[in-house]
């Protein structure tokens, strides 16, 4: 019986969360958004496979719960223990605020996060050490705020579980995910819709009194704390319900299988939902976007992509020159957005090298970066797809053998690379890439003796480019042609590199710095390229993976995904520019047209030179799609929206025309229908091909 009643916390909160659940799918069971019927057998699931999921799931998320009852005792603050640990979190403070902990090698918000959290807890240990009369109320207080927390968890969740549901007739999607991502919007939205202050007010008022009384049930815990043998027997009997539980979840997730869609939403655990959206990285286009019959909005993505017949986007690409196989060096650069550049308007003069390669280079004026990451970025050059809903594809788990850019240039009898300064485990990389046929280079490949500097993100950009040169030094012995894409690092928060390489001290951490010292590095990369000798038979690509910053007055500021790109090859690619609007997928294309490459294309992408090309740029957020075209940016949404904006020109003093690059963007009137389906022919069919595997590379 005494065991019995050291569970109470657990068994108190899941009572309360069980009971929680079922009035919420109650409630969602007859909410006016549910238009449907449900057999007695639905019901029997939603209420009976839906409550133990609902268990299951509590059981795995109290891990927290367990950790802190665990470690209550007495005996940790005994002399001398208790005083060593006091010792060891007083250091550890000081330590981050000493600014040299790997907290501040990120930067951000995370070493105050870091440094606060320490600190609350030195706090608290040292007030229940040093003052032992009062030990046990200051628990019992502790014991207070953990159970109220947990409470308005429970209660949080099941809001937000119904306003997503009266939103979207879902339980959470990877648009909840997305809602963590775009925080300040999410909440300045939530601000404006809901009356926060009332229903604020209302959950801390219920979560008080529903508190109060599992309190008087748990109180058992702290009063008569468990000892080590009774503590063992709790994580004995927690761990065993914790694996049987990591067992039970996705065979329950399975028998969510009714034809009705509702009864299995609403059988469904919305935090595990919530998980797999995570993990899954989708969001069902076909479910929360407007569509067209498929044959019409094939019919319609063939009259914006020459050569294309049937359900595919497969088409024979015809060059009427020999092929040339130049090596090729593609780089993207992080967080580059084109207003850094001089000729877009920027007085700062950080980005001298750039400003001067562009004028030797074949210049994109008016390009459009894909996305606001850099998984999209690299998805769009590496597969020159459009961005569709949800996650890049090179985070999903269907991102292998796709048809690629690498795949292209391995038909053609090249090695190769994806060369990345830090750890191509982050974002996934590795995966997609050796996925695709690619050697990767990362940080695990260098030697010591190879790294001068690096942060949490890698080495810095000149160690990145030393190791490149190494590379293609040795691939020139191989008397093949080699295709390495470079991804950099050093601009990129906490923005550190080394000292005494330009006139900003590296840890100064200024995005500027970043900025500048990127510039620098890539001199200095094409200063030693310049002296090797597969130098004059290279075409470099270079580009941005996405701006710097994302956020603007509308879904996709126009303005934040307009970022530089050029492509340079003295002797073979003549300096000019290139005004017509295209997009972050149409580079590589336009690569392969430059070669002269004749292939079988699947590619969204296209040669922006041919005469054909109809200028428009595709650009997206994880739910927001959007295109340009004719100076209108259509956007389409989930719970089929469609959203389009008139671009107008605001034009900034002592610019040229090619290089303006601030709209101010105005609701369109009277809604161009064209341009919708159009739009939608581009997100619609690439979903559909993605869904269907139909982006597979060429079989040879």
């Amino acid at each position: 019986m005494m065991f019995y009643k050291k569970l109470s916390p657990f068994y108190n909160l899941i009572v309360f969360y069980v009971a929680v659940s079922f009035i919420l799918r109650i409630i969602l069971l007859f909410h006016p958004i549910t238009d449907t019927t449900f057999v007695w057998t639905d019901a029997l699931k939603i209420f009976t496979l839906g409550i133990v999921s609902d268990i299951c799931v509590f059981i795995l998320a109290t891990g927290f719960l367990w950790l802190y009852l665990i470690f209550i005792s007495n005996g940790k603050y005994l002399k001398p223990y208790g005083y060593i640990i006091f010792g060891l979190f007083v250091a550890l403070f000081f330590y981050i605020a000493s600014g040299k902990s790997i907290l501040n090698e990120y930067g951000g918000a995370l070493p105050k996060i870091g440094l606060a959290f320490v600190g609350i807890k030195t706090i608290l240990f040292g007030l229940l050490l040093f003052l032992p009369k009062h030990r046990d109320k200051i628990r019992n207080w502790l014991f207070s705020f953990v159970m109220f927390l947990f409470v308005v968890l429970i209660l949080q969740n099941a809001i937000s579980e119904y306003f997503f549901w009266n939103e979207f007739g879902v339980k959470y999607n990877f648009i909840a995910v997305n809602y963590l991502v775009y925080t300040n919007e999410v909440i300045g939205n939530i601000m404006e819709s809901y009356p926060v202050v009332p229903l604020f007010s209302g959950l801390f008022i219920i979560a008080g009194l529903v508190t109060y009384f599992i309190l008087k049930a748990s109180r058992t815990y702290i009063n008569s704390i468990p000892t080590f043998v009774e503590k063992i027997k709790i994580s004995g009997l927690y761990f065993v319900l914790f694996i049987l539980s990591l067992l039970a979840i996705p065979y329950l997730a399975s028998k969510e299988n009714s034809q009705n869609i509702f009864s299995n939403e609403l059988q469904s655990n919305g935090v595990y939902k919530f998980y797999l959206a995570f993990m899954n990285s989708e969001l069902d286009y076909f479910k929360f976007y407007k569509t067209l019959p498929e044959k019409e909005v094939y019919a319609l993505l063939a009259q914006q992509i020459p050569g294309l017949s049937g359900e595919s986007t497969l088409r024979e690409i015809k060059s009427t020159a020999a092929e040339n196989h130049k090596n090729v060096v593609l780089i993207t650069i992080e967080s580059y957005s084109a207003d850094f550049m001089k000729a877009y308007g920027n007085d700062q003069s950080i980005t001298p090298f750039l400003d001067s390669l562009a004028t030797q280079s074949l210049l994109f004026t008016n390009f459009y970066a894909s996305g606001n990451r850099t998984v999209r970025g690299l998805e769009a050059v590496t597969l020159c797809f459009p961005p569709t809903a949800g996650e890049s594809v090179v985070k999903r788990e269907d991102n292998k053998d796709k048809f690629s850019t690498g795949s292209v240039f391995k038909e053609k009898g090249y090695n190769i690379k994806y060369l990345y300064g830090g750890d191509a485990f982050f974002d996934n990389m590795a995966d997609f890439f050796s996925g695709n046929g690619y050697d990767i280079v990362d940080k695990k490949s260098f030697q010591t003796n190879e790294i001068t500097f690096d942060n949490i993100w890698g080495v810095c950009d000149e160690d990145m480019y030393s190791k490149a040169i190494k590379v293609m030094n040795k691939e020139a012995q191989e008397n093949k042609p080699f295709f390495n894409h470079i991804m950099t690092v050093s601009n990129h928060r906490p923005f550190t590199y080394p000292n005494n390489k330009i006139d900003i001290p590296g840890d100064v951490k200024s995005r500027e710095g970043g900025v500048k010292y990127t510039d620098f590095a890539m001199k200095k990369f094409f200063k030693i390229a310049k002296k090797q000798p597969w130098f004059a038979n290279t075409v470099f690509v270079i580009l941005a993976d996405h701006c710097a910053s994302s956020a603007g007055k509308t879904e996709l500021p126009v303005d934040k995904y307009r970022i530089p790109a050029m492509i340079y090859s003295p002797g073979f690619i003549q300096p000019q520019r290139y005004t017509n609007l295209m997009s972050q997928i149409d580079i590589m294309p336009t690569v392969f047209g430059l070669l002269n490459f004749s292939y079988q294309s699947k590619f969204f992408g296209q040669d922006v030179m041919q005469s054909d090309y109809k200028p428009r740029a595709l650009i997206a957020t994880y739910q927001d799609l959007g295109m340009i075209k004719d100076n209108i940016l259509t956007i389409i949404s989930p719970k089929q929206k469609v959203k389009q904006f008139k671009m107008n020109l605001l034009p900034k003093a002592g610019v040229e025309d090619d290089f303006q690059i601030y709209y101010d963007q105005k609701p369109l009137k009277k809604e161009r229908t064209d341009l919708v389906n159009e739009t939608i022919a581009f997100y619609q069919t690439a979903s559909d091909i993605l869904k269907k595997k139909k982006y597979q590379k060429n079989k040879t």
